[in-house]
């Protein structure tokens, strides 16, 4: 069994924001030299979500919209007195903060339309992202 690991850097410009990260995984995954195995990304932040799921423009407009009415920004959470940060972090929650994605001939196995998105709820910031990838 081998592993490799390595932290990618992820710039966000909006406060909510989606960046698709599905090249760098990849690149990560043929870094590794693993060639079958399991991929696991993982957000280092709380008030960040890693996500699979198509990146389609329209889709990701409509994912914002549904965080923005799910849980509205100043809707009285007492977390706010503190940062004034609260949806971000239960957003963070609902969509969590990894994915597991198998690892076949060198690469991540993926469907079709299937895209590892980093989500952004409390930017713009400079976020860090794990990819582990383990395996023979």
């Amino acid at each position: 069994m081998n592993m490799a690991m390595n932290v990618i850097g992820v710039r966000t410009n909006k406060r909510l924001e989606i960046v698709d990260i599905t090249d760098r995984v990849v690149e990560e995954v043929k870094e590794s030299d693993i060639q079958n195995g399991i991929a696991v990304i993982y957000s280092l932040h709380t008030t960040t979500a890693v996500v699979l799921n198509e990146g389609e423009s329209r889709l990701l407009e409509d994912l914002e919209t549904m965080l923005e009415r799910l849980i509205p920004r100043g809707a009285g959470y007492r977390h706010d007195v503190i940062d004034s940060n609260a949806d971000a972090h239960l957003r963070a929650t609902l969509l969590g903060n990894s994915v597991v994605i198998p690892v076949s001939d060198g690469a991540p196995v993926l469907g079709t339309w299937q895209r590892v998105l980093f989500v952004e709820l409390d930017g713009p910031r400079n976020r860090r992202v794990n990819v582990t990838v383990v395996g023979e």
